[in-house]
């Protein structure tokens, strides 16, 4: 719920950005609901990685639940950093008016490598819902990875001169005056 927070926070501060025509400010917001992210993610995962017995333990006192779980919270662990990521970036993407990019790239890394990955580990090699799990793993790490492209090349698009940032096929600054 975090990264939900901070992603629609980042919407918020990198539209206001652009749309007052603070370039800058845009690029900064996203940068810092991204580094935030990092932080709290990585906590998060540090305690996933680190505490997985005690944290089933939370839920349960079945001791095959508490080992199945403890398994999926290492998991978990692994993809907190690129989960927490991708709704950040999709977030500030979304703010300066792209939301193409993130569902094209989510619609494609679950749905053609998340899925069928994870029920090739899960099914085929047998390694049950761990394997599900890791194949979906895979796609989170790809998803924000390419997500975090995609926000550096927005910002490129951003701040070359040359050629304003249109925002719903209206520039950013420089044609219009509000006043």
């Amino acid at each position: 719920m975090v990264p939900l927070g901070v992603s629609s926070a980042a919407a918020v501060r990198v539209g206001q950005a652009i749309g007052a025509g603070d370039i800058p400010g845009a690029v900064r917001s996203g940068w810092m609901a991204i580094l935030f992210c990092i932080v709290f993610e990585s906590c998060s995962a540090l305690a996933l990685i680190c505490f997985p017995g005690a944290i089933a333990r939370i839920y349960t006192v079945e001791l095959p639940v508490i080992r199945a779980g403890a398994v999926l919270l290492i998991v978990a662990g692994v993809f907190q950093l690129f989960d927490g990521l991708q709704v950040v970036i999709a977030g500030a993407l979304r703010g300066a008016g792209n939301t193409q990019t993130p569902m094209l790239v989510h619609l494609l890394g679950y749905w053609m490598i998340g899925v069928p990955l994870g029920a090739t580990l899960c099914f085929k090699i047998g390694w049950g819902a761990t394997g599900f799990w890791i194949g979906l793993c895979v796609a989170l790490v790809l998803i924000g990875s390419i997500l975090v492209l995609a926000w550096m090349r927005l910002i490129k698009r951003l701040t070359t001169p040359e050629e304003p940032f249109r925002f719903a096929g209206v520039a950013a600054y420089d044609d219009f005056d509000v006043r």
